[in-house]
């Protein structure tokens, strides 16, 4: 059996993906696993602005535990809840889960943290075949002859009409207004011809 090294508060995160969803059976759980106070986000987790995980995270001192229902309800994404994570032990600040398959989760005690180590191994996993992948599929698109990056806003009616319109005197930001470009893309296309 392991023991509890939590020497601060228990800090409870919940979150649901929607307004149409309650975080009751959340609040309660963190409520009764005695949790001080409850930071509570109404996002989808796909979404980066998180204002009360921000708060949360801003909140937790040295020696508190950060607590979630379940593991899913924190991270976007295994890469992203092993940065947070990460950051939180960081600070000396422990994570703890409650329910769900890894509720073995609890980086206080010295199994969660060896359980902790193993996802964050999957994830620098992840991240690598990640990179790998767009790595690969950038040669095979360069031997293909196609290059990333957006599509270019720039056609060769706009640079013909760039040139005439410069031409009788008007300025550049005029002229990348009328074409709905910006300043800068009429700079560089023009520059491969005559400069502006």
């Amino acid at each position: 059996m392991t023991t509890n090294t939590t020497t601060g508060h228990l800090i409870g995160y919940a979150r649901v993906s929607t307004d149409d969803q309650e975080a009751q059976l959340q609040r309660d759980a963190l409520t009764a696993a005695g949790c001080s106070r409850i930071f509570e986000d109404k996002a989808s987790g796909k979404n980066t602005d998180r204002p009360e995980l921000t708060a949360v995270l801003d909140y937790l001192r040295e020696g508190d535990t950060l607590v979630a229902w379940k593991l899913d309800r924190l991270g976007r994404s295994l890469i992203d809840l092993v940065g947070i994570v990460d950051g939180l032990r960081e600070r000396g600040v422990g994570f703890k889960v409650l329910t769900g398959a890894l509720s073995a989760v609890d980086t206080t005690s010295a199994d969660g943290r060896l359980f902790f180590q193993i996802i964050a191994a999957m994830a620098e996993f992840e991240r690598s075949l990640i990179k790998d992948r767009t790595k690969a599929g950038l040669e095979a698109a360069k031997a293909l002859g196609r290059t990333g990056g957006r599509p270019t806003v720039i056609t060769d009616d706009l640079l013909v009409m760039a040139k005439a319109r410069k031409t009788k005197g008007e300025s550049v930001n005029d002229i990348a207004k009328a074409l709905g470009v910006s300043r800068a893309t009429l700079y560089r296309h023009m520059s491969d011809q005559e400069q502006l």
